[in-house]
């Protein structure tokens, strides 16, 4: 029932509506036995004539079209409350996701997020369209029409009661048996995505190292056990119908069983009597039992709903670990000059909680207008380092002062102004070139102003094959940037950062992919265009780094060494160490 809050006032005003038509809905359905009732006492009493039964077949009919012109209505408006409310739910799960820190996106998994955003919504919106209106409309017909026979014979009572009662039993113990499995399926889902996902992001890998046959079993095993788990739920809710079928006729059975004994025993005129409130409580019982089998039907789709109702539930009510000030960046204008940075005593780990630090007792400051270059070895936590300054991440102990703010301190909108990043891994999105690199500024792509701006930012990115090709800014950029080399992705990448006015620029290994020449041509226009900005670089090559004001050494997450390449190379045993394992000593002398 939680999950239903989100449905939209205009939507509950429908339902509310949809109520009342069922409600009329029932009343007609109900009152056609009255007249079946009147119509059979006469039949049976010899008394009926064409007037008798146009009057009543009249009145059935009249009622039996009312009940399906209320049924269509229903079925319209149950259509667009669950349209509305798939809608309003992805709208939720989508907004709340990008609130989430990479904390959260790592402890959901990528996979589930989007199996929640898809299947677990699709199951919500079968359960409205299939199943609002049969859900309303099952108790109320039940209970109007055990209302209607509970004045009849005690034993058509009782054979009504027994038949409930199967009924009862059968769903509850066919639900108590396949609700875990449904747990189980949407588990599964979520393993089937995450395989699917894996094999065709890396078809490439699986190509190169003929591993088609081993990613086919990877994905068969999967696919098996959720095939079983499918099967086996389809297979034990199956035996709902039959048995409902088995219980509707064995119903009919027993009324007309003690009907016949209740109709002989009547004296003269009131066997017609009979006759018609057999025939009219046959019909009250069927409607019963009809509502029991409308249950039946939602109940095949409620639990597998109740579980993805669950899922969806922890997604919207998990709280992003990172909680922003209300500090935006205009407040911090009175400095000369801002994108300092600063690391007070500040360790960090990936698991709360956890002592077991990836960084440790960190202490440096940057200056406004310097370039920092951080190395080290794989896993030394450069990345881990830099993604504090957005906040992807919290640090776990310490401060860290962004213009001598604490950085917990600024607003999404102020933190986001002051800096702009060029990530490890160069991400595009479907649509074209300009829109790339100004992605997130919300300017006119077609403006002369942006072309100016954008022309500017792939000179210093030397992405000269945007300015050079036939189409300019609006070449086409498939998604994930497919169509692009991983040079080119990052020479885009470092594009959208440069384009960005920001004060503090964090490029981390964006020059990975670049061979020599360009990443000292990019490095050149960086260090003349962007002198007075502040300029965090994460590298591996020495040569990227030489000429960087200040040089952070990181080994396994604390710092060994910090200074200029000169006094690093002399007083820095790691740092020499990666220095010699890519330069001579002759190379390291001279000019990179």
């Amino acid at each position: 029932m939680k999950i239903f809050k989100y449905l939209k006032k205009r939507d509950m005003l429908m339902v509310v509506f949809c109520i009342g038509l069922v409600v009329l809905q029932v009343w007609l359905e109900l009152t056609m036995p009255d007249y079946t009732k009147k119509l059979t006492e006469a039949v049976s009493a010899q008394r009926a004539d064409m007037d008798t039964v146009y009057e009543n077949g009249g009145k059935m009919l009249l009622c039996a079209v009312g009940s399906m012109i209320g049924a269509f209505v229903c079925g319209l408006f149950g259509a667009k409350i669950a349209g509305n409310f798939a809608r309003t739910l992805r709208r939720e799960l989508f907004y709340k996701v990008q609130s989430f820190s990479d904390r959260e996106i790592n402890y959901f998994t990528t996979p589930s997020l989007i199996t929640r955003t898809t299947n677990d919504v699709v199951q919500q919106q079968t359960l409205i369209a299939m199943g609002l209106m049969m859900l309303i409309k099952a108790p109320i017909t039940a209970i109007w029409a055990i209302g209607k026979i509970s004045n009849s014979s005690v034993s058509w009572t009782s054979a009504v009661a027994i038949c409930v009662v199967v009924i009862l039993v059968t769903i509850g113990t066919l639900v108590g048996i396949c609700y875990p499995r449904f747990k189980e399926i949407q588990r599964l889902t979520d393993s089937l995505n995450d395989v699917t996902r894996e094999n065709l992001t890396g078809v490439r890998v699986v190509r190169a190292f003929n591993a088609e046959e081993y990613q086919q079993d990877k994905f068969g095993r999967v696919n098996e056990k959720i095939t079983k788990n499918h099967l086996f739920t389809s297979r034990t809710m199956g035996l709902m119908m039959p048995i409902m079928t088995t219980a509707m006729s064995g119903l009919t059975l027993a009324i007309y069983w003690i009907g016949a004994y209740l109709i002989e025993e009547a004296p003269g005129m009131e066997k017609a009597v009979r006759m018609g409130e057999m025939m009219a409580f046959t019909q009250y019982a069927l409607q019963v039992v009809i509502a029991f089998m409308m249950l039946v039907m939602i109940f095949v789709i409620l639990p597998r709903a109740m579980v993805s109702a669950k899922r969806i539930n922890e997604v919207l009510d998990a709280d992003s670990s990172i909680n922003f000030g209300n500090c935006p960046d205009e407040q911090a204008e009175g400095e000369k000059q801002g994108g300092s940075v600063e690391f007070k005593n500040v360790s960090f780990t990936y698991n709360e909680g956890s002592k077991d630090y990836c960084l440790k007792d960190l202490n440096f400051k940057i200056e406004p207008g310097e370039t920092f270059a951080i190395i080290g070895a794989t896993g030394s936590g450069k990345t881990s380092l830099v993604n504090l300054l957005p906040r992807f991440y919290d640090v776990s102990a310490g401060e860290l002062l962004i213009d001598g703010r604490n950085i917990k301190e600024y607003s999404e909108q102020g933190l986001e102004k002051k800096i702009s990043i060029a990530p490890q891994r160069a991400v595009l999105f479907a649509g074209n070139v300009g829109q790339n690199i100004s992605y997130g500024s919300g300017d006119d792509t077609e403006s002369e102003e942006f072309k100016k701006k954008a022309e500017k930012a792939v000179e210093i990115a030397n992405a000269d094959f945007v300015l050079n090709g036939p189409f300019g800014f609006k070449a086409e950029v498939a998604q994930g940037g497919t169509n692009y080399s991983g040079g080119q992705k990052q020479r885009l990448s470092i594009a959208r950062a440069v384009y960005k006015d920001a004060e503090i620029y964090i490029f981390d290994d964006t020059f990975s992919a670049l061979d020599y020449k360009t990443d000292m041509l990019v490095r050149k226009a960086i260090r003349e265009e962007m002198g007075k900005k502040t300029v965090i670089i994460v590298a591996q090559r020495i040569g990227t780094i030489k000429n960087a004001d200040k040089i952070l050494v990181l080994h396994e997450g604390s710092i060994a060494g910090m200074g200029k390449h000169e006094e690093l190379l002399e007083n820095c045993e790691i740092y020499r160490e990666i220095a010699l394992s890519q330069l001579s000593e002759e190379e390291l002398k001279g000019a990179v």
